[in-house]
């Protein structure tokens, strides 16, 4: 992906939205001083562009039963192309899964992955990762405490 040009209101926007996904369009144009149909032109142009992939609800994983947030660092023994590409798509198939990394260093893969408990982190492991072909280690860390987790740019 080419990297755009956005202007000072386009970051405006950007910011605004990030802060506020369900700020309407009326709302969002007072906000950065435009009318709102140009507000609602340079959401869609921007959207064109590429630079926001969607819309969505960040719900609280805690309050949904999900206390048990791991990174899980994966090493593969070999790196084949037809091994690497099946080890991913296995892996984007896993709803545990929220985020997945391919690493420079001592690991392959970073994961981090919501879990109800430490049952449930036992079958995740042992069960779906553990059996995945080339994988050679597999370790987790328990997540404490999040001090910072955020979906925002830092677009100024």
């Amino acid at each position: 992906m080419v990297q755009a040009s956005f202007d000072d209101i386009d970051r405006a926007i950007l910011r605004e939205l990030q802060a506020d996904g369900r700020a309407t369009n009326l709302e969002l144009s007072r906000r950065v001083g435009l009318s709102p149909a140009a507000t609602h032109a340079r959401v869609r142009a921007i959207e064109r562009r590429g630079a926001i992939r969607g819309y969505t609800a960040i719900v609280d994983r805690e309050a949904l039963g999900f206390d048990l947030l791991c990174l899980i660092s994966i090493s593969m023994q070999v790196h084949r192309h037809e091994s690497v590409d099946m080890v991913r798509d296995v892996i984007r198939a896993m709803p545990e899964v929220l985020e997945c990394h391919h690493l420079t260093g001592e690991y392959d893969y970073l994961l981090k992955v919501a879990l109800r408990n430490r049952r449930e982190l036992e079958r995740f492991v042992v069960e779906r990762l553990t059996p995945l072909p080339g994988v050679a280690r597999i370790h987790t860390s328990l997540v404490l405490s999040e001090v910072k987790s955020t979906t925002a740019l830092p677009l100024d």
